[in-house]
């Protein structure tokens, strides 16, 4: 299946307007139908990242999907469904987030992106980035001048200190580096272009503008 089919999204998009059990009960029979097509298309999708990523190997498309059901302990949003779409291709799961690399596509009205690189790493693996960076930033700075990065990414992306990070001083070459907590590429992607039949193409071409990124900060661990 190259893209998603159009009964998909418009679920999600009912869904916002009516988080709440009895619709979600009235409309089970709509949810799995979505869930079969995302997953489905999370198949295909990892065949694809396998020919150029061979860490996605083996995984299996059904763990790589999110649960609908919204954790409301932790939340203002009480209400009990997520409003998104979303698959973490990530090997480990979700126990690896803070450890290691992946690929994250996220399908929600107005909000549709691929994302990846390292999400708030464990300070270990943090402090393994930013040494690395401090002896010799040029291997990082070419992938983030590379044609592919910057027409998929723009630039780098994530959450980052005001100033320096301890034990780095505010004036060193590489601080707009330094200063990263998050390591992130970022590709927002039109809600139209889920059901154009290029899409599995497309954002299997950013996932590959996104490698190099993603193979220097896991060889940083």
């Amino acid at each position: 299946m190259p893209h998603l089919a159009p009964d998909t999204f418009d679920f999600i998009t009912d869904l916002r307007r009516n988080n709440n059990r009895e619709w979600f009960e009235d409309n089970r029979d709509r949810y799995d139908d979505t869930r079969a097509d995302f997953i489905s298309f999370i198949g295909v999708w990892l065949m694809e990242i396998e020919k150029f990523d061979d860490s996605v190997t083996g995984m299996d498309p059904r763990r790589c999907m999110f649960r609908i059901y919204r954790d409301t302990r932790f939340h203002n949003n009480k209400g009990p469904f997520k409003s998104n779409l979303g698959a973490r291709i990530l090997p480990g799961g979700s126990k690896a987030l803070h450890l290691r690399t992946g690929y994250y596509l996220n399908v929600e009205p107005g909000l549709c992106r691929i994302s990846g690189g390292a999400f708030r790493p464990e300070p270990e693996w943090l402090n393994a980035i930013r040494d690395r960076i401090a002896w010799d930033s040029g291997n990082l700075r070419k992938i983030l001048r590379a044609r592919s990065f910057k027409t998929a990414f723009g630039a780098l992306q994530g959450e980052a200190v005001k100033t320096a990070p301890r034990g780095y001083p505010k004036d060193h070459p590489d601080i707009d580096l330094l200063r990263h907590k998050s390591f992130l590429a970022r590709h927002p992607l039109d809600d139209s272009s889920l059901f154009k039949p290029d899409f599995l193409k497309h954002i299997t071409r950013v996932c590959r503008a996104m490698k190099p990124l993603k193979d220097y900060l896991d060889e940083s661990r």
